[in-house]
């Protein structure tokens, strides 16, 4: 079993490092997933209820991907020491990927969704690794504020890359622009990533390979063996089934927020673009409260408050008629969603074994990109079908109260994307309802 030795505690240096990645990580989420590519895709590249289909389909076979491979590669990366060579791969895959984003334009549908899938799985595999080495940059009574930190730092960074990419929409307008908006993203994602890799020292030892196994071999029966002697982690595995349910209302509500936003309101690419950054600041104060909480509170009770928080943002949001709504829900929303993606990430650093980490969180990967998979899908399916039903009823549609935007679009694809938001409830309050079930001082002295 590898092992994490830590000699020497880590460098300033290192961590602000590590905090740099996430600067760039954060960037590519907030332009290629909520302001910009999101949006383009559906009404540009594919338009109607059809490209909300094909954008939860895209999601969806990225994260299965990741599902399948991340749990290997990572036990892998913990035998060999080897977390940041998989993140350097993960991150070129994902910033070249981006880049050809550039060259996407109206009607290149197959085109659009490889090139997405790929960025997608290069930024999502590239965070199991990346997540793997906060145990060795911070000690466990520290995991929660290092994470938090990293969290709101890298928030930060994508605010001012939202910032760079409003001037250049709001100065040259067209498709070109928004298209060049991608390159900008990549070239910004590759220049803070860049730290990590020339400062932080990887502490995990390589170990000498048995006669007659091969990586995958080993990769195998380390994870049968971890599945074997799960039943001594019984809160950890608690703890993850928790995740994966309300993680899929989390990454639902993040995945189709341009959508919606473009539907119901007729919001344009500058307008979203505001709405994500008051997103990414209220994320930055989400991440760096939950942090602290999680530090003198608990993480369970951090993540108690704010899935309660995000569970009551999203009924507002189905309630919501209004733009000035949409905004300030848009930031409650925010506060909530960065506080829960960072203590959840940091509770599996707390409750992972010494010398394992990349192993659970590999695990971990599973249960959120499985959520992934499994939410978006469901989010554009019922989206799109919904859609397709209210149209076959022609000016007779109706769902509860609900009239048509005069600046969004039709009825029946505004009344679609409503009912879509009802399985974005139906996942917070389940997953919600599994966290309470879990001890967490029990899973710490397991």
């Amino acid at each position: 079993m590898s092992t994490v030795i830590l000699k020497s505690p880590p460098t300033r240096r290192e961590r602000w490092a590590w905090y740099s990645y996430d600067i760039g990580n954060s960037a590519y989420a907030a332009v290629v997933l909520l302001a910009i590519y999101a949006a383009y895709f559906k009404e540009q590249v594919v338009g109607g209820a059809e490209g909300s289909r094909l954008w939860g389909l895209s999601v969806g076979i990225a994260m299965l991907v990741v599902a399948v491979t991340s749990p290997v590669l990572g036990v892998i990366a913990d035998f060999s020491g080897s977390k940041k060579r998989f993140l350097l791969f993960y991150t070129a895959l994902a910033c070249l990927s981006t880049a050809m984003l550039f060259f996407v334009k109206k009607g290149d549908v197959l085109t659009g969704m490889l090139f997405f899938i790929l960025a997608e799985i290069g930024y999502r595999s590239g965070q199991v690794f990346y997540n793997a080495l906060l145990p060795e940059i911070a000690p466990p009574r520290e995991i929660g504020r290092v994470s938090g930190n990293g969290w709101a730092i890298g928030l930060v960074g994508g605010i001012v890359c939202l910032l760079l990419v409003l001037v250049l929409v709001t100065l040259i307008e067209g498709m070109l622009t928004v298209r060049l908006s991608l390159v900008i993203t990549a070239l910004y994602f590759v220049f803070f990533a860049i730290p990590l890799f020339l400062w932080v020292r990887e502490r995990a030892e390589r170990e000498s390979m048995p006669p007659g196994e091969s990586y995958l071999t080993i990769a195998f029966k380390r994870l049968a063996r971890t599945v074997r002697t799960v039943k001594h982690h019984r809160e950890f595995v608690k703890f993850i089934v928790a995740f994966l349910i309300y993680n899929d209302g989390i990454l639902m509500t993040i995945n189709f927020a341009a959508i919606f936003g473009a539907v119901m309101f007729g919001l344009n690419q500058q307008q979203l673009i505001i709405f994500m950054i008051l997103v990414q600041v209220t994320s930055v104060i989400g991440a760096y409260v939950s942090g602290v909480l999680a530090d003198r509170i608990s993480g369970k009770v951090s993540l108690v408050i704010f899935i309660l928080l995000m569970l009551g943002a999203v009924i507002g949001l189905f309630l919501n008629e209004t733009v000035v709504g949409f905004f300030i829900i848009g930031g409650v929303a925010g506060c909530a969603l960065s506080a829960v993606q960072s203590v959840s990430r940091a509770m599996v650093g707390m409750l992972s074994p010494p010398g394992r980490s990349a192993e659970f969180y590999g695990f971990f990967a599973v249960s959120g990109r499985t959520s992934s998979f499994i939410g978006p899908t469901i989010y554009g399916l019922v989206a799109a079908e919904t859609t397709l039903w209210f149209e076959a009823q022609g000016e007779s549609a109706s769902f509860l109260w609900f009239k048509a935007q005069e600046q969004g679009a039709t009825l029946a694809e505004q009344l679609g994307q409503r009912v879509a938001v009802l399985p974005v409830i139906a996942f917070l309050m389940v997953g919600l309802v599994l966290l309470l079930s879990v001890n967490e001082a029990r899973a710490r002295s397991a």
